[in-house]
């Protein structure tokens, strides 16, 4: 695992003190000033028509009196960018100038730092030199025609910094060695490769291609796709090798530039490559990125859940595309996201749709996204064979573990019609052979792997607490979390929101991504839920009390235990309070 130095203490004291809290949040949205140390803006986090975001320059926090979000100068990068604290930390030293110091280091992994640094810097100025080859190169005049020809404006491509390799083998060579770097250094960062007919010998990896950089989230470029510009048997694009710093698992292309859209949206969209999510940000569907394939990989995921909780795929409409969509659930549910499915006509792709249709019937499409339960329904209907028994039968046996463990709710009342329609059952026959498998299914609305029902109400009260803080702290100080959590990362969160429910994202360990990964997380639930009661926070921190009785209650059962009567009577204390929370919350509903 690459290890990163830490900062000082001092160091992110002096960031925050150099701070120009109007001119971060000015970035995000218009403010004026209402006084000598207070400004007012429209809240950047949530739609509105008044101004309710209030910023305190000298306290240098913000608070929206509309949605409640707040927090100080990292809180908002972290929001807004969709960076960790690390990240975050980092942005804003080189946005106000401050030099970041680093605790010792030892030697080894000192060095290992610096030279990620400089492949990286490497990375940067070929995707530079490239660019300039697009639009400066009397050799790239066939590749500029051929983008400009596809619709893509020159704001467009110089945004995304698109670029071309001279066919020339030794352009790139000449150009970095000019600049201090290696072979070795040009080997490492995939931009030259060995030769084989003349050992000891390198020559450029990417010759007459247009250039697509492929940056981190960061914005640090770690490696490109060159696409060719001649047919044959070469294949159309090519990619750097997998290497130090880059691995195609982890890349999504355009996620430098998508990652604050998406992160205010609270969904990303999902598109296979390079010029699909060109052709979205051009049309103004700035929350795109590209999984560069067609398979999203388990790396993709982790990045994509600490931006966002909805995950729209909106991939080629062939069946390429839908089995990348089934794969996708598998990983996407690992992590909590909901995928939901944008259908696009057969054989076309995002680019296509907006070529054809225009921007508004692309985003029409994408307002008919669909779980992606409804996704597999129809996908598995429209490839059975159902005029015979067998292929009912096989569809059947298909559907059965999307279907079984889908909760009492519209959406299930609709897919069983559905169903039962194609297979000529009956809805309730259907439902009753549906019901039989229904603990053993893992599937359920849009796309996840069941949580565990325990876990998922320990995140839903630390999500209710984070959202009520006042009454949340209340609640949370009640419970005991080495025995009311049974989730280890939830556990840890809550220790941490102990005290700090005001500002859950304030003095996080800038070394735990878990941990921040986790909080944030519960931040985000937190502001896509509404106001939260005092008797639904009662409500979630009874059923935790709850399912802790009953793991004593079964412990001590099964190991002889005394004290059983004991439990038996608190679980029905805890079982008769929820019961009059419960009728409470009926008759303010």
């Amino acid at each position: 695992m690459t290890q990163t130095a830490r900062y000082t203490a001092d160091s992110r004291d002096r960031v925050r003190d150099a701070v120009d809290m109007v001119a971060l949040v000015s970035t995000r949205t218009e403010l004026r000033r209402a006084g000598a140390n207070s400004y007012f803006g429209r809240c950047p986090f949530h739609d509105e028509r008044t101004a309710s975001l209030h910023v305190s320059p000298d306290e240098k926090l913000y608070h929206c009196f509309g949605c409640s979000e707040s927090g100080d100068p990292f809180k908002f990068v972290m929001q807004t960018e969709g960076v960790d604290f690390r990240g975050a930390l980092e942005s804003l030293a080189g946005r106000f100038g401050v030099t970041l110091q680093t605790e010792e280091e030892d030697p080894a992994a000192a060095a290992a730092r610096q030279r990620r640094e400089r492949l990286y810097s490497l990375l940067d100025r070929a995707a530079t030199y490239y660019a300039r080859c697009l639009w400066e190169a009397r050799e790239a005049a066939d590749a500029r025609e051929h983008l400009l020809a596809r619709g893509f404006s020159e704001e467009i491509l110089r945004e995304f910094r698109i670029g071309y390799a001279p066919s020339a083998w030794d352009r790139i060579l000449v150009a970095t060695r000019q600049a201090g770097y290696g072979d070795e250094e040009l080997l490492a960062a995939g931009l030259a490769q060995r030769s084989r007919s003349r050992p000891g010998s390198v020559y450029d990896f990417f010759r007459a291609k247009i250039m697509f950089p492929t940056a981190d989230a960061r914005g640090r470029v770690r490696g490109f796709g060159g696409r060719t510009m001649e047919g044959g048997r070469m294949p159309k694009y090519i990619n750097t090798p997998d290497g130090e710093l880059y691995h195609k698992r982890e890349v999504l292309y355009g996620i430098e530039l998508a990652r604050s859209a998406a992160a205010k949206a609270g969904r990303m969209i999902l598109v296979e490559g390079y010029t699909d999510v060109l052709a979205l940000h051009q049309a103004g569907i700035r929350n795109a990125a590209g999984i560069m394939g067609t398979s999203l990989t388990a790396e993709q995921v982790r990045e994509l859940a600490r931006l966002v909780g909805v995950v729209e795929i909106c991939l080629d409409a062939d069946r390429a595309g839908q089995d990348a969509a089934l794969r996708a659930a598998q990983v996407a549910g690992s992590a909590g996201l909901e995928l939901r499915v944008v259908p696009l006509p057969p054989g076309s792709d995002p680019g296509e749709v907006i070529s054809g249709e225009g921007v508004d019937g692309l985003r029409r499409r994408m307002a008919e996204s669909v779980p992606f339960v409804m996704f597999v329904v129809r996908l598995v209907l429209d490839r059975a064979e159902l005029s015979s028994a067998e292929g009912k039968d096989r569809a059947f046996a298909e559907l059965r573990s999307v279907l079984a463990p889908l909760p009492a709710s519209a959406l299930r009342d609709e897919l069983i019609k559905l169903v039962a329609g194609a297979l000529e059952l009956s809805p309730a026959r259907l439902a009753t052979l549906l019901s039989n498998d229904r603990e053993q299914s893992t599937i359920v609305p849009g796309g996840r792997v069941a949580v565990d029902p325990t876990v998922r109400a320990e995140r839903s009260f630390l999500a209710m607490c984070v959202a009520a803080p006042e009454a949340g702290a209340a609640a949370l100080a009640s419970l005991d979390p080495g025995q009311a959590f049974t989730s280890a990362p939830l556990r840890r969160a809550a220790l941490h929101l102990r005290g700090q429910l005001e500002s859950p994202l304030a003095e996080l360990p800038a070394d735990d991504d878990e941990l921040a990964r986790s909080v944030a997380d519960l931040v985000a639930r937190a502001g896509r839920g509404g106001p939260v009661t005092a008797d639904q926070l009662e409500h979630a921190r009874l059923l935790l009390e709850l399912a802790c009785v009953e793991r004593a209650l079964a412990r001590a059962s099964s190991e002889h235990q005394p004290g059983i009567t004991d439990l038996a009577r608190r679980r029905q204390q805890v079982l008769d309070a929820i019961g009059a929370v419960s009728g409470r919350i009926e008759q303010v509903i």
